[in-house]
């Protein structure tokens, strides 16, 4: 599944809110059903997860951590406890429950963002903070794609 772009919403009072319908096609042709929602470790947005998407960064995870180690119990602990499973709703709509709101700041307008295996959720008047400015992005861009700082791409 790969989902691209930059879509603007409203939730209800009760926090429900339309999944793009782009979006909705990408998860129905491949069958998904379960929809995985968390706080973004390192943004102040939510990030919902198709359930393949999700078991995949489950796995690997787990795969890195130590069972038998208190911290790394620690961290698995913390970044499952604050995962809600989804559904949609016939009308194409999920439910984002007042603490989900909260996390990520979130009143009204919402802003999705298509990031290839998963999509962000942003609070519409903190859509911008993710963004690099225009120059900037262009540079780490170069430097990324022609291994300018002898990246990982080698």
């Amino acid at each position: 599944m790969r989902f691209i772009g930059n879509i603007e919403a409203k939730a209800d009072c009760k926090g429900r809110v339309f999944l793009p319908v782009c979006f909705r096609r990408i998860l129905q042709a491949a069958g998904c059903e379960k929809i995985m929602l968390r706080k973004d470790v390192f943004q102040d947005c939510l990030v919902l997860y198709p359930e393949d998407s999700w078991n995949e960064q489950l796995n690997l995870l787990r795969s890195r951590l130590d069972r038998w180690n208190a911290k790394h119990q620690m961290i698995f602990r913390q970044f499952v406890a604050d995962v809600e499973e989804l559904s949609i709703d016939s009308n194409g709509r999920i439910l984002l429950h007042k603490r989900y709101m909260n996390m990520a700041g979130i009143e009204q307008e919402v802003r999705f963002i298509g990031m290839y295996d998963t999509i962000e959720i942003w609070a519409k008047n903190r859509a911008e903070k993710p963004f690099m400015n225009p120059e900037d992005f262009c540079c780490e861009l170069e430097k990324i794609m022609t291994n300018k700082e002898g990246g990982e791409n080698e």
